[in-house]
């Protein structure tokens, strides 16, 4: 059957060439998951079209998938970075949901001391399997939507269950969905492994009947199109069930679901998580999940706090987004949970805008746009940073001198300056002798004592 599409204004055929496929045997993608082997990237050349939604936004998962991860947080440290959230997503929602797992009385702590914030955004959502004792914790909490695990790929329909087959896996999760509309709870179906599924066999018919559910219950069911194990690829003309550009256009156009009921699950386990997240964005997909600082099952998830940044640059600055509030949660990831950040990674490490390069230091001090990738001062609150070793020179240590000494104007050191020329000299003969660490604050503050007298005050309160 035809029908007239009124958004691209061309005839297109109807929904029925995408019924269920019910095989024989799984379908597991053998020669693109070939075993002992590296996934290949398979291409058919079959180009989609770029549609970015009018709004996009980012959800959250740090409180669920993060923190399969890492030590459980205590309720009160869930509630302090709930509340940085806000801040940082701002008034407007960029940071629109929240979600948590209900198994423990300390996440259901949590949730309370959320809830008492009284915030908008991000909303606070559930996640629970597709079981009726798990949607019970949901209406027990009074939450107004919930996550519902739907695994969707072969792998997992045939060996979860085992003696399971695609229909009876589509039948559990539809019947958990209805008594959740039922109970006036919004769903949002977890296509899990998505990227090794059958998606015009499974993945199409399933959203098919999800949005003739949500079209007859009058409630919205979104769609979370979840990289489980991180295979999606960006590329143009990249093949399914691999294609991220592909599982965005497809779900909207073959399988009818709106935009703002498309969201993307990424993993970083081949190091695509952000650039998967940023493509399902300009591909139709209003809705990017993601954790703070990326944590989350083995390599992650993609960063909020780098999504926040794509999304100022795709689509210009929000007054009401705080960026100053990435720092603070690299703060607090460090010193109250321990979480240890790599010191080069990008935004939130010690070190993402420190150099080590004499010749970038003597360039900063020039002007910082020379090697800073913004103002980092002015979006993130971090001044741009050097570290001493015997790279750095003399353009290093007195750019060393001036920033951590703030010195300006006229009481800025020179790189030709007596004490610098013997500081370096020094540091030199360190290095000639075996040292092979950095040089500390504090070692630059004694020799700064030692070679510039004049500066021996400011250098002495680096040591208090």
């Amino acid at each position: 059957m035809l029908k007239f599409n009124e958004h691209t204004r061309t005839l297109q055929r109807d929904e029925h060439l995408f019924e269920l496929h019910e095989p024989e045997q799984p379908e597991y993608y053998d020669d693109v998951f070939p075993p002992g082997r590296v996934p290949k990237i398979v291409f058919n050349q079959r180009h989609v079209p770029m549609k970015p939604p009018e709004q996009i936004w980012i959800t959250d998962t740090t409180f669920r998938d993060g923190q399969q991860a890492m030590p459980p947080m205590k309720p009160e440290q869930i509630v302090h970075l709930y509340d940085l959230l806000h801040q940082l997503g701002g008034e407007g929602g960029l940071i629109r949901q929240s979600e948590f797992f209900l198994y423990h009385e300390r996440d259901r702590k949590a949730i309370e001391g959320c809830l008492a914030l009284g915030h908008k955004y991000p909303e606070v959502t559930a996640w629970i399997r597709a079981h009726p004792k798990d949607f019970q914790l949901v209406k027990d909490m009074g939450l107004e939507e919930t996550g519902i695990l739907t695994s969707v790929s072969d792998y997992h329909i045939f060996h979860k269950w085992p003696g399971s087959h695609r229909r009876e896996a589509i039948e559990r999760y539809l019947a958990i969905v209805k008594e959740a509309l039922s109970a006036g709870i919004r769903c949002r179906c977890h296509f899990e492994d998505l990227t090794r599924a059958d998606f015009y066999g499974f993945v199409v018919p399933f959203a098919i009947e999800l949005r003739k559910l949500s079209e007859e219950s009058g409630m919205p069911i979104r769609i979370r199109a979840c990289d489980t194990m991180g295979y999606g690829v960006p590329y143009p003309g990249a093949s399914l069930p691999r294609s991220v550009p592909g599982i965005i256009y497809g779900l909207n156009y073959h399988a009818g679901i709106p935009c703002e009921l498309l969201e993307w699950h990424g993993h970083n386990d081949f190091h695509k998580a952000l650039v998967n997240s940023v493509t399902a964005w300009l591909y139709g997909c209003a809705g990017v999940n993601a954790t703070l600082l990326g944590v989350g099952e083995r390599t992650g998830n993609a960063p909020i706090e780098a999504l926040v940044l794509e999304y100022l640059a795709l689509r210009g600055d929000d007054p009401t987004v705080n960026t100053e509030a990435i720092t603070e949660i690299a703060h607090y990831f460090r010193k109250e949970l321990g979480h240890q950040i790599p010191q080069q990674q990008p935004f939130v490490g010690s070190r993402f805008n420190t150099t080590l390069a004499g010749i970038h230091a003597d360039a900063l001090a020039k002007d910082n746009r020379i090697y800073t990738i913004f103002d980092t001062q002015a979006v993130l609150g971090v001044a741009p940073g050097i570290r001493i070793t015997d790279k750095s020179g003399r353009a290093g240590v007195a750019y060393w001198t001036n920033l951590n000494l703030e010195l300006e104007g006229e009481e800025r050191i020179k790189k030709d300056h007596p004490g610098v020329v013997e500081t370096v000299q020094q540091i030199a003969e360190q290095y000639e002798t075996g040292r092979v660490t950095v040089m500390s604050h504090e070692e630059m503050a004694q020799l700064i004592i030692r070679y510039i007298p004049e500066l021996a005050e400011k250098a002495g309160a680096l040591l208090s």
